[in-house]
């Protein structure tokens, strides 16, 4: 399943990479798109696909497994929790306008209109959406 998971890091964030990553495989598991038991892309897999530091994607697996959203098991690869609290909705929504924030401020210093903010919005989601199988 990780196979279709995109997973992309933005060096202009000034948020860490590893930290970046973090973040992307704790919003898959809270959506679902990531269920215990499922297996994580290998670090060396990942770092080559995402042009990282495989010492990044170690730390952004390390911190996760601390914070038990994962668990590694040595020789096998690195596995969704069996049990990961998810998001509450109100949590989900949260953490949707935290991220929305910068998004909005970017936008709106752009001139941008709330309805070109959406447009923009809506390109990107559909852009990530899954193919078709």
């Amino acid at each position: 399943m990780s196979d279709l998971l995109h997973f992309q890091v933005d060096a202009a964030s000034g948020v860490p990479a590893y930290r970046q990553l973090m973040d992307q495989v704790r919003y898959y598991v809270a959506s679902g798109a990531l269920a215990p038991g499922d297996k994580l892309p290998s670090i060396r897999s990942l770092a080559k696909r995402m042009h990282l530091n495989p010492t990044t994607i170690t730390k952004a697996y390390s911190e996760l497994q601390h914070l038990g959203v994962v668990v590694n098991e040595q020789g096998k690869g690195v596995f969704v929790a069996d049990r990961v609290a998810s998001l509450s909705e109100d949590q989900r929504f949260a953490e949707l306008r935290r991220l929305a924030t910068g998004f909005a401020s970017a936008a709106r210093q752009l001139g941008a209109t709330p309805e070109e903010a959406s447009r923009a919005l809506r390109v990107e989601m559909e852009r990530l959406e899954p193919a078709p199988e």
